[in-house]
């Protein structure tokens, strides 16, 4: 019943729309079918794992139990790149974040997302700008001319990746973002393949970089990477490397739906895009709502127990796959009162659309602010902003779900 349930969920034909499988989860917090994983859908057992040190994030503690039947993999697999620290537990996990939180955060460096919003505002502005340069207010496709390249341009910038070379990582991030999905469907070879190669291309691009800013470091956080020595000692340059990967990657791809399903989500409750034009201090509200009710990170499905855990009255054994369902979690109604309604009025809302534990997401503050301020732009300065259509086209991509193509209208755009 649970693999029949999670096959729905991977499948394409449900991806607008897949709550009620969810919903269908829930009836038995901790599942599992066969050799399947397991399956844990509900809030407060969610959020336990993930804080639980006896759940790994390393697919090496993973008890292989014959063919996954759901697909799963590691995008990480067959490359010559170390995996990066989202997928290494303690202590390598700690020290490597703490080494990449110091060019990026507090204590170290309190004020680095803070001091880019008026680069960030730059941003949003020329990219609105373009779409009433196009003329074209009947069809604007959100995705492509405004939801992609504005948190692309933003990782590059922080990262200090020459903007000449931008469009490059769009055909590397799509493909090691679609690595990530648990399709059944696809070919394991082929996919893996082009998983490698992306990664292999991406490498040997950013090791030039690192090269040359071990030379000449500037003020970016690839130099920081590079050259930075502290209390942890320095990065080894396959770890500068594979950390700047990760954070190039997932600097933009969630950051991408959230965007993008936030736009989508305003369109469809006009009375809230309503207020935010009005108030463009509801964004922050707005978007923590948004993080709960459609989280761009819908499941963390490479999770395994170092030891025999029980949750939920079953007992997990040692060396399981283990899926943590993050949108079914932010939808249980034994957390959320009305769950499945958007709020941004609601209260107490500690959500697991940015994870929690120590593998939060890192960069929740950029992404945070990225959205907020996209989110209110749109609002304030799209006239009369409708959807072209209803349900849109989604992403192949499960487990990062969102719109590929956002097609809207509108009257004009404000200046």
């Amino acid at each position: 019943m649970t693999q029949a349930i999670l096959r729905e969920i991977i499948a394409y034909a449900n991806r607008a729309n897949p709550y009620p499988l969810y919903e269908e989860l829930r009836k038995t917090p901790v599942s599992q079918d066969g050799d399947g994983p397991y399956v844990v859908s509900t809030y407060y057992e969610i959020h336990s794992l993930l804080h639980d040190p006896r759940i790994s994030s390393d697919a090496k503690n993973l008890k292989a139990t014959g063919d996954d039947p759901l697909g799963g993999r590691s995008d990480e697999e067959g490359t010559t790149l170390p995996p990066s620290f989202l997928k290494l537990d303690p202590p390598d996990h700690d020290r490597l974040r703490r080494m990449t939180n110091r060019p990026f955060g507090p204590p170290h460096a309190p004020h680095r997302v803070h001091d880019m919003r008026d680069e960030l505002g730059g941003l949003v502005t020329g990219l609105i700008d373009g779409i009433v340069e196009t003329g074209q207010m009947d069809r604007i496709d959100l995705v492509d001319q405004f939801a992609y390249p504005f948190p692309v341009s933003v990782i590059c910038r922080l990262l200090g990746i020459p903007r000449e070379d931008e469009p490059r990582f769009h055909v590397w991030a799509e493909t090691l973002a679609a690595s990530l999905d648990p399709d059944p469907d696809a070919d394991p070879t082929q996919h893996g393949k082009g998983a490698m190669d992306a990664r292999m291309e991406l490498g040997m691009y950013l090791a030039g970089l690192i090269e040359e800013r071990r030379k000449k470091p500037g003020d970016d956080m690839l130099s920081q990477l590079a050259t930075a020595d502290g209390p942890d000692g320095a990065m080894t340059t396959m770890e500068a490397l594979s950390t700047s990967a990760l954070l190039l990657i997932a600097g933009h791809e969630t950051t991408v739906n959230l965007i993008t399903n936030g736009m989508l989500t305003l369109l469809r409750h006009p009375d809230v895009l309503q207020r935010l034009r009005d108030n463009a201090e509801l964004a922050v509200p707005i978007v923590e709502e948004l993080l709960r009710y459609e989280p761009p990170v819908q499941l963390l499905p490479q999770r395994t127990t170092l030891s025999d855990v029980e949750v939920a009255g079953v007992t997990i054994p040692k060396g399981a796959s283990v899926w943590l369902m993050l949108a079914s979690g932010n939808r249980d109604p034994k957390r959320f009162e009305d769950a499945d309604r958007f709020d941004p009025d609601r209260k107490d809302i500690q959500h697991l659309g940015l994870g929690s534990g120590i593998h939060s997401c890192f960069g929740a503050p950029l992404a945070r602010q990225e959205a907020q301020m996209a989110l209110s732009e749109l609002a304030r300065r799209l006239e009369n902003p409708r959807l072209l259509e209803d349900p849109p086209q989604y992403r192949q991509n499960a487990v990062l779900r969102g719109p590929r193509h956002l097609p809207i209208a509108c009257d004009g755009i404000r200046p």
